[in-house]
C-alpha cells in the first residue's frame, strides 16, 4: 500500500512523502536522495525493498521535487540533516516496534552520514552510496557568488552508465534544471563539517560506491570509513560503476548487497 503525504519539518517547511508499507514489515526504510533529484527515482528500489518486507519511507528535499521550500536552496546545512531528522521521527512514531534505518545516496549519504554525526544511535543502521562525504573530486564553484543565484545542473551524463537512465533523467520534469550556489556553499560547509567531527559517528554503517564515479570520488568513501569510531562497519566499492549504482545495469546485486546488509541487522 502506497500513500502520499506532506509533513510539516522543524521549521514548519512541509515535506513530501511517500510512503510503502508491506503488510508485515520488518524493519523502517527512510531512502534520502541526491542533489536535484526526487523521490520517484527510488521507486525500483522501494519496490525490492518492500518485496523483502521492508516498509519504506521516501521523502523530498525541501526545495526538491513536490517539497516547499526555495527551489534547490539551503540557508544552512543543518537543515538538510534536521529534514531528515523529521522524516525518521516519524517513522519511529508510526512504528514503534520496528527498527529504522537510512539509506543515502550523493548528497543524501552526506545528509545521512552527517545526520549520523549529529544524531548517534538514533537509527538502526546507516546505508550511504556514492556519498559526498569529502571533496577528493572538486566541483568547480566559482566563489562569492550570491546565494540566491543559479547555474545549470550538468549532473546527467555521469549519473549512470545506462542511457536510458540519462535520457530519463534529463527529460523529468522534477529533476531541477538549475542549482543555487548558496546550496553548494552549505553542502561546503556539510562536507567540512562533518570532516572535523567524524570520530563522532558511531552507527552501524554500509557504505558503497562506484570505481567510475565522476562526481563523487570513491575516495571519499574510503576517507570516511577510516575517519569514523563505528565497530559495525562495511565498505564496498564497485569496479566499473558510476555514480548511481543504484541505476546501473548491476543494480540488482547492489540492493541485493543492501537488502543482506539490513536483514542480518534487523
Amino acid at each position: 500500500m502506497e500513500k502520499e503525504i506532506y509533513i510539516p519539518s522543524f521549521d514548519g517547511t512541509r515535506l513530501f512523502l511517500k510512503v510503502n508499507i508491506p503488510a508485515t514489515p520488518q524493519a523502517i526504510i527512510v531512502i534520502v536522495h541526491g542533489l536535484c533529484e526526487h523521490l520517484g527515482r527510488y521507486a525500483y528500489l522501494t519496490q525490492k525493498l518492500t518485496d523483502r518486507n521492508f516498509g519504506v519511507y521516501r521523502f523530498d528535499h525541501r526545495g526538491h521535487g513536490k517539497s516547499e521550500g526555495t527551489p534547490i536552496f539551503y540557508h544552512d546545512f543543518h537543515e538538510m540533516i534536521d529534514d531528515v531528522h523529521a522524516v525518521v521521527a516519524l517513522a519511529k512514531k508510526e512504528h514503534p516496534t520496528l527498527p529504522v534505518f537510512l539509506i543515502g545516496h550523493s548528497m543524501g549519504g552526506l545528509a545521512v552520514t552527517t545526520f549520523g554525526i549529529k544524531y548517534p544511535n538514533a537509527v538502526k543502521g546507516i546505508v550511504a552510496s556514492g556519498a559526498v562525504t569529502r571533496f577528493n573530486r572538486a566541483f568547480p564553484i566559482p566563489p562569492n557568488q550570491p546565494a540566491d543565484s543559479y547555474f545549470p545542473n550538468e549532473l546527467a551524463n555521469a549519473i549512470s552508465s545506462d542511457p536510458a537512465v540519462v535520457e530519463a533523467y534529463k527529460n523529468d520534469p522534477l529533476v531541477a534544471k538549475q542549482v543555487s550556489f548558496g546550496l553548494f556553499y552549505c553542502l561546503f560547509a556539510a562536507v567540512d563539517w562533518n570532516k572535523q567531527h567524524s570520530s563522532k559517528f558511531v552507527d552501524a554503517v554500509l557504505l558503497l560506491h562506484g570505481c567510475h564515479d565522476e562526481l563523487a570520488s570513491e575516495k571519499d568513501s574510503r576517507e570516511f570509513f577510516g575517519d569514523i569510531s563505528s565497530k559495525d562497519k562495511t565498505l564496498k566499492i564497485y569496479a566499473f560503476l558510476f555514480h548511481e549504482i543504484f541505476n546501473e545495469p548491476s543494480k540488482d546485486e547492489v540492493i541485493g548487497d543492501v537488502i543482506s546488509w539490513l536483514e542480518k541487522r534487523v
